[in-house]
């Protein structure tokens, strides 16, 4: 198990087992949101009180879900980061927060889309709603406080805490709607009693969950892989890659 965690802090092994991964995780990514996207969006059953307008939910929830999972990813990166001052923990912490903020942002985007015939309006100072907001500033934060200190030891030391700070908040969003009058609905995945959701949609929406977690990897990974040649551009196994790619391109040409 130690010896697996060492690696992880190795750049040339993270590169190339980060591209190995992505081979198969893109394509399944895209097979899963497809299938997902049409279940969901043009054959699952119209909702008997909101009709066709909760379709929405097949975007909105699988983002707002995942947005707050890679939250706690972040966390977790920014913690290893302090403590065992790994490399590839901050690249993880950095990567992730892109990728978070532009879900958290995608998935307050549907709830106003959906909010617009539920509620009557697109924004409402909702607990939920608001709570995710702060989510989105957070994410946005971290992206500001790396581009604001030159030194990037210095900055993935602030950016990792402030992500710790943060994980406050997500408790917060997940239990909102029961600490406080909430227009937003309740869960209707439940994991200790039966979903509130009949089956024709519930399977969609758990595929379209598990679509934007493979959404998610795919892109971390890339991301990763894209910052780690950034970092170590000035390496030899770098150099060595360029030239590789660089020689293999010109085969494929002649």
């Amino acid at each position: 198990m130690w010896t697996w965690f060492h690696k992880f802090g190795s750049p040339p092994w993270l590169y190339s087992i980060a591209g190995s991964i992505l081979r198969w995780l893109v394509p399944i990514t895209v097979i899963l949101l497809a299938v997902g996207a049409v279940w969901g969006l043009l054959y699952a059953p119209p909702d008997f009180r909101q009709g066709n307008s909760y379709r929405i939910m097949f975007v909105h929830v699988p983002a707002s879900v995942v947005a707050l999972a890679g939250y706690y990813v972040m966390a977790t990166a920014g913690a290893v980061s302090l403590i065992w001052r790994m490399k590839m923990a901050d690249i993880a912490l950095r990567s992730c927060a892109p990728i978070g903020a532009m879900l958290t942002f995608l998935g307050l985007l549907s709830g106003a889309v959906w909010g617009k015939p539920t509620w009557g309006t697109w924004w409402v100072w909702d607990a939920r709603v608001t709570s995710m907001l702060v989510l989105f500033f957070l994410y946005v934060g971290i992206i500001a406080l790396y581009e604001a200190f030159d030194n990037e030891e210095l900055a993935g030391k602030a950016c990792a805490v402030l992500s710790l700070v943060g994980t406050v908040n997500i408790p917060i969003i997940y239990k909102s709607v029961d600490w406080w009058y909430s227009l937003h609905q309740p869960a209707s995945i439940k994991f200790t009693e039966d979903s509130t959701m009949d089956g024709s949609m519930l399977r969609p929406l758990l595929l379209m969950i598990v679509a934007f977690y493979c959404l998610f990897a795919s892109s971390l990974l890339l991301y990763m892989r894209s910052e780690i040649l950034r970092r170590e551009s000035s390496t030899n196994w770098v150099r060595k890659l360029v030239l590789a790619k660089a020689g293999q391109g010109s085969a494929n040409a002649v």
